[in-house]
């Protein structure tokens, strides 16, 4: 055995004397170096792990590669590695370093990267943002979680935004694509992507406004099909007062005082409060559910009703089994039924606007900074009488309300 300067002493590998050497007496770790191959070693630790290791230098920095395990890489197959290294070496490459990055890369998935963006941005974002980003990135953009995110390309977002469409539509694919592209842009920031933002190079898919107004019939049915709890009482109160989902599911109990709904800007989609009238109908709905140091009268206590989806496939099942299968319609929908048969009711434009809290038409553009009145006199008998017709559609008996008059 021969002195080996910075590293200790080598010996002569063979296959024999690899296999029986030990550890040093009073050592816990020791390596044992290969006197034909220079960097080559066998590393013995107190725990009995024997693995090949390779030492060598760039500049003025040491590395060290482990090889595999001594008891499973034969000593050939161990000494024809480090040779293979040592070539590499001497052509100026750092085979560490190689490595290293290759598990960067690794680390650096889609998946991966998406899970650091959305908890950075969960502290910006509302709940409604979170949540839809996550159902994005974590749901639809699931096939592409394991793919490092340098090659992610643009054929890979493509087909996946097409398999979107066919399954849930143009609209859905199109709010998963600015969803990625938001994602690329942030994450283009710390990584070099080879391609650039791959999903602003996608299109945009041609979204058709929704015309879908529920007659009669339908929402005799779907009223009739809703079950004794949160969200058949939400799907009822969305059919009462023709408001959005998130302000209905996400109801708070200090938004409800004097027989009417009051939702803060923060809570309205066009960030301006609003005044919602309650019918004897809602009110009844409302009634049947109790405060107990609950916030939110539906759902869960801090942030309401959030199981919409699951909660539509089991309405629409319980609609089937009744033998009264529907078209595909949303609950946004309902939202437009509310406005289409109100104007049929005699309710004015304008007063629809109002009960629906649109920013459009009569209270858009210069008319809508002039009229700031927010009819609430109108909205109460607007909702009022649209109740009755609801409820004796659903009871099976003629409305006692006159319709008001178009023109009045």
């Amino acid at each position: 055995m021969l002195p080996r300067t910075g590293w200790g002493i080598t010996v002569k590998f063979t296959v024999k004397n690899t296999a029986s050497v030990s550890l040093p007496a009073g050592k816990l770790d020791h390596v044992w170096w290969d006197e034909d191959i220079a960097g080559l070693g066998i590393r013995l630790r107190d725990g009995g792990s024997r693995n090949w290791i390779y030492r060598y230098r760039v500049g003025s920095k040491q590395r060290s590669l482990i090889l595999g395990s001594a008891t499973s890489v034969p000593l050939a197959v161990a000494r024809k590695n480090a040779s293979t290294l040592e070539a590499r070496i001497r052509l100026g490459e750092d085979p560490a370093l190689d490595r290293q990055n290759a598990k960067l890369e690794a680390d650096s998935t889609f998946g991966v990267l998406a899970a650091q963006y959305l908890a950075t941005r969960k502290r910006e974002w509302r709940l409604k943002t979170v949540k839809q980003n996550d159902r994005h990135l974590n749901k639809y953009a699931k096939p592409l979680h394991r793919v490092p995110i340098a090659a992610v390309s643009q054929r890979n977002v493509a087909n996946l935004l097409n398999n979107i469409a066919a399954e849930a539509g143009d609209v859905t694919a199109n709010r998963v694509r600015s969803s990625l592209g938001a994602f690329f842009r942030v994450i283009r920031e710390g990584i070099r992507l080879p391609e650039g933002n791959v999903a602003a190079y996608t299109n945009k898919r041609e979204e058709k406004s929704r015309e879908r107004v529920l007659t009669n019939a339908e929402l005799k049915t779907i009223w009739s099909a809703c079950s004794d709890n949160d969200f058949g009482a939400i799907i009822k109160l969305l059919v009462l007062t023709g408001q959005r989902k998130s302000e209905i599911g996400s109801l708070r109990w200090d938004e409800i005082h004097d027989e009417q709904i009051v939702l803060p800007s923060n809570r309205t989609k066009n960030k301006r409060a609003h005044i919602v009238p309650l019918s004897d109908a809602a009110k009844t709905i409302l009634n049947q559910f109790q405060r107990g140091g609950r916030d939110c009268v539906f759902g869960r206590s801090d942030t309401g009703f959030g199981g919409w989806n699951e909660a539509k496939k089991s309405l629409d099942a319980r609609i089937a089994a009744a033998g009264a299968p529907l078209l595909h319609w949303t609950q946004h929908d309902l939202r437009r039924t509310v406005a289409t048969s109100m104007a049929e009711l005699g309710v004015q434009p304008h007063i629809i606007e109002a009960v629906l809290n649109h920013v459009s038409g009569h209270k858009g553009g210069v008319a809508g900074i002039y009229n700031r009145a927010t009819y609430d006199k109108e909205k109460r008998e607007a909702l009022n009488l649209w109740a009755e017709h609801v409820m004796a559609l659903v009871e099976g008996r003629k409305a006692v309300v006159v319709p008001m008059k178009k023109g009045a």
